[in-house]
């Protein structure tokens, strides 16, 4: 099985407003940029949507260390809440109802091909791959407003 990082970011100007994510693959010598963006959608979408398209465009289940500044993202998917929320009926521990069932679904069927490692890192500091991966994301959300 192939390993492969994968470095996410979303942003929104405004949230909701419009918004925009950037991923980052690396295998070996080799990366790959991706990024896109929506009109009207939450940080929270835009943090999901990231790792969803980088997951997506792995044409193979590899071994994925993801990196992001999300704990959303990253807590939900390490510590099993995401999994928990699905099994409730997109019910969260407390009763309220889960967000964005609909990318938390999709999610969950990627981490169900690939082999996840999850690493958290500080948002606009010391990473130059989380700070290019908030560039693209900036950069999509720009294009859309207006």
């Amino acid at each position: 099985m192939k390993t492969v990082t994968l470095y996410t970011d979303g942003a929104c100007s405004g949230n909701p407003g419009p918004g925009g994510w950037g991923a980052i693959l690396m295998y070996g010598p080799h990366s790959k940029e991706l990024s896109g963006g929506e009109r009207s959608t939450t940080n929270n979408r835009m943090e999901l949507t990231a790792v969803i398209r980088g997951l997506e465009a792995l044409n193979e289940p590899c071994e994925v260390h993801l990196w992001s500044d999300s704990k959303y993202v990253i807590d939900a998917l390490e510590k099993g809440w995401a999994k928990g929320w699905k099994a409730r009926g997109w019910v969260k521990s407390d009763k309220k109802p889960a967000l964005n069932p609909d990318l938390w679904d999709r999610l969950l069927q990627l981490c169900s091909i690939h082999t996840l490692r999850y690493h958290w890192v500080k948002g606009h500091a010391e990473n130059p791959y989380n700070n290019r991966c908030d560039e693209l994301a900036v950069s999509e959300w720009q294009k859309l407003k207006g």
